[in-house]
């Protein structure tokens, strides 16, 4: 059930006064508020209505007296498809930035900026489009301050967006055909006045460019101010969406509406989300009615600021309806808050050692301190000596400083063959070690030793083969070009003596003419 607080009588009722005492202390306890707001709280910005007399449906009208169309319709994105209500949204649109271009933010715009000073501002969401939260220092979505230069799919850094647009910014221009967005200055803002749209520069500059080398011209784009019109995407509807998610899962602990008639179906779905999240933080069997003892009372509590009461789908998500306008409610806020907690308005200005409080408020000097060490006097600066080159004689040999590097690791050390000492290894390795010890390189049937990257001499072939086969090698005949030959060498005669068994036989020694060579 939705309690009903209305702000003028709280003078009278002293059970009135008690309990907006008790939401300002709430309000000052909490710290993940999320507040929502519509275009309630730019009224007494001197920004004028849109039905009244002297608003700006009947400015519009004095100008297009023929046409007929009401305010929803001025905002829906069909408008376009006619020429002269087209021409009527740009008029009304010229005069109202020219209203807001004169208006200056309100209490309620500067309460929402204390309260992100204070670090309790989880995310301020707007309907509005006059960029007052900026103003007043809130980084809104649609600011060119706020949009990412990476090579990601985010068009936002939603780290730095204190302020959610979402329905854009009339500050702002955007091309029908190229999408690009630029400040609305002020010869556009004339350009809409008279009900047309000025051609868009981005479009403007790429056809001239072809055209300079005699190419086909580009289809230029006209500028509309880069707000949403209903039944229209958001352009930056993504990323809205993933920030209002991150707040979520954040589990804000306080919902604060103010300004707005909660009759858009979007805007709707946004509020209940967040005070759905929002009263699971209050206290189990919580009731606005009556607040439990020993528990955070404060938590948990959706609050609605405006002239008109919630309708009857809003009982049960609505705690409280506070009936006023939303400057006077913020402004008791701050002054309950500073009276309950005066500690979160202190401000450090100087410090003084001597403790003396009169050079700042909230802070007193408990303990002085000393220095644990004196100051040691400095030590004279000696005289500047003349730069001189030194004698011969004072100049001194440099030392020796080479020391030798210790040996290397026993794993590291070169072996020899066989990494077994004698009286370790198995006596096959004695033996062929050995052998092998005295032996070079060529008696041992090794092709490459030490020898190897010595430079290349000139072979004895007597030394390599023998007497015997170099006397082949050189007795072998040889090719001429006057195709003459070598004579062979002569035939040799080798007598072999083989001495027989010694027993009963005789013993023959034989003569035997050997094979000729």
């Amino acid at each position: 059930m939705t309690l009903t607080l209305n702000l003028d009588n709280s003078a009278a009722e002293s059970s009135t006064r008690r309990t907006l005492a008790s939401l300002s202390l709430a309000v000052a306890k909490s710290k993940k508020i999320v507040v929502v707001t519509g275009a309630g709280i730019s009224c007494s910005c001197g920004i004028p209505d849109f039905r009244s007399s002297d608003g700006l449906y009947a400015l519009v009208k004095q100008q297009y007296p023929d046409v007929v169309l009401k305010g929803r319709d001025l905002f829906d994105a069909s408008l376009f498809r006619d020429s002269t209500s087209t021409a009527v949204f740009y008029t009304f649109i010229a005069q109202l930035k020219q209203s807001i271009d004169k208006a200056s933010p309100s209490p309620t715009h500067r309460f929402i900026k204390t309260l992100d000073s204070k670090r309790k501002l989880l995310r301020s969401y707007t309907q509005n489009i006059d960029g007052l939260e900026e103003r007043a220092g809130l980084l809104g979505s649609a600011s060119q301050n706020a949009k990412c230069t990476g090579k990601g799919k985010a068009k936002i850094r939603a780290k730095d967006v204190r302020n959610v647009q979402l329905h854009g910014d009339i500050h702002r221009v955007r091309c029908t055909f190229c999408s690009a967005e630029f400040p609305c200055i002020e010869e556009y803002v004339k350009s809409f006045d008279i009900g047309t749209a000025p051609d868009c520069p981005e479009c403007t500059t790429r056809s001239a460019a072809r055209q300079a080398r005699s190419a086909r011209a580009l289809k230029v784009g006209t500028l509309r101010p880069a707000i949403v019109l209903y039944d229209e995407p958001h352009p930056l509807g993504d990323d809205i969406g993933s920030i209002q998610s991150t707040d979520i899962t954040r589990k804000p602990d306080m919902l604060i509406i103010m300004g707005t008639s909660l009759k858009v179906h979007g805007f709707k779905k946004l509020v209940k989300d967040f005070a759905k999240t929002v009263r699971e933080s209050a206290p189990p069997n919580y009731s606005p009615m009556k607040s439990p003892k020993g528990t955070k009372s404060w938590a948990g509590k959706v609050i609605f600021v405006n002239k008109s009461a919630p309708g009857s789908e809003w009982d049960g998500i609505i705690d409280y309806h506070v009936e006023g306008e939303t400057d006077k409610w913020c402004e008791k806020v701050i002054e309950d808050w500073k009276k309950a907690r005066p500690a979160d308005w202190e401000v450090q200005t100087k410090l003084d050692a001597t403790g003396g409080e009169e050079d700042f408020a909230g802070f007193k000097v408990m303990k002085e301190m000393t220095n644990a060490t004196s100051a040691k006097p400095k030590a004279p600066k000696k005289a500047a000596r003349e730069n001189k080159p030194p004698a011969v004689e004072d100049i001194q040999p440099p030392k020796d400083t080479t020391t030798l590097s210790p040996p290397p690791s026993p794993s590291k050390r070169r072996n020899s063959g066989c990494h077994y000492s004698d009286g370790e290894c198995s006596p096959s390795k004695k033996r062929a070690s050995r052998g092998l010890e005295k032996l070079d390189f060529e008696g041992r049937g090794m092709l490459f030793g030490d020898a190897t990257n010595i430079p290349d001499k000139e072979v004895d072939v007597e030394d390599v083969f023998g007497e015997l086969v170099a006397e082949q090698v050189k007795g072998r005949p040889k090719s001429r070009a006057g195709g003459a030959t070598m004579p062979r060498p002569a035939k040799q005669k080798v007598e072999v003596a083989m001495k027989l068994r010694e027993s009963g036989r005789r013993t023959v020694a034989a003569s035997r003419a050997a094979r000729t060579m």
